[in-house]
């Protein structure tokens, strides 16, 4: 079975990824920030599965950080096969009120880290015809995000970006699948100050999400959302509706 990197696997989708590539007899790198949730997550897939994990702390937040992770892998020798960048976080509040330096890392996780990752491991696959990327959007991506402007451009960049390299790829034996989910229990809630909205009333849970995401890159889809009432609103609904509207819309559903 191949080797996955995951980012943000201490928590979350990310977590949820991990163990369903394990639970598949295939071997883990697990990247995000708390080691100790990392190594405990080790233990478990490694004890329960008999796969190999090895883990990386590393901020994505830091500008190196997608070249120190990538040099980790190559000196130990670790093939990835299957790249999930899953790492991302958002923030709550008008834009010109909002810690600028915040939405500056913001950028630099969803998306520069993303790029840069992307662009290191896919040397590799393009020289042995064969890989996976699965990036983690959101439904955030289709739309603009009064209240969490920065947060929502960040994940129309990973949807565009994701489609984008697909097709570039398109003769080769690499896909590229973007995994847009609405809200999801994680504790994405807390860390963007998002408490009190109402569109985590009826989240999903982080493993459907993984499952849904997972199954859709073993697949090669392109593009996947988890809710089908939410791929219809977005694909057949929005798109016609005047643009103002549309953005009163989006705020309305981001106000607590």
């Amino acid at each position: 079975m191949a080797t996955a990197l995951v980012t943000g696997a201490s928590s979350g989708i990310g977590a949820a990824l991990a163990r369903l590539h394990a639970s598949k007899r295939g071997d883990l790198v697990l990247v995000a920030r708390r080691e100790d949730a990392l190594n405990a997550l080790k233990s478990e897939l490694e004890s329960t599965h008999g796969i190999k994990a090895m883990v990386i702390a590393a901020d994505l937040a830091e500008p190196d950080a997608a070249a120190r992770i990538f040099a980790t892998t190559e000196a130990a020798g670790i093939q990835v096969d299957i790249l999930m960048n899953n790492a991302g976080f958002g923030g709550y509040g008008k834009f010109h009120e909002r810690d600028l330096a915040k939405d500056q890392a913001m950028m630099q996780v969803n998306m520069v880290s993303l790029v840069n990752l992307t662009h290191l491991y896919l040397q590799g696959m393009v020289e042995r015809n064969s890989g996976q990327l699965l990036h983690v959007a959101s439904t955030a991506g289709f739309l603009p995000g009064p209240l969490q402007a920065v947060y929502f451009a960040t994940k129309a960049f990973v949807v565009s970006f994701s489609q984008a390299i697909a097709q570039e790829l398109a003769e080769t034996n690499i896909t590229s699948t973007v995994l847009c989910p609405g809200a999801v229990a994680t504790g994405f809630v807390a860390a963007g100050d998002l408490e009190g909205n109402a569109l985590w009333d009826h989240a999903a849970t982080p493993e459907s999400v993984a499952e849904c995401g997972y199954e859709a890159m073993m697949k090669g889809e392109l593009v996947k959302i988890n809710e089908p009432r939410l791929d219809f609103m977005l694909n057949w609904v929005i798109p016609f509706l005047p643009r103002k509207k549309v953005l009163k819309i989006s705020q309305q559903a981001m106000e607590k």
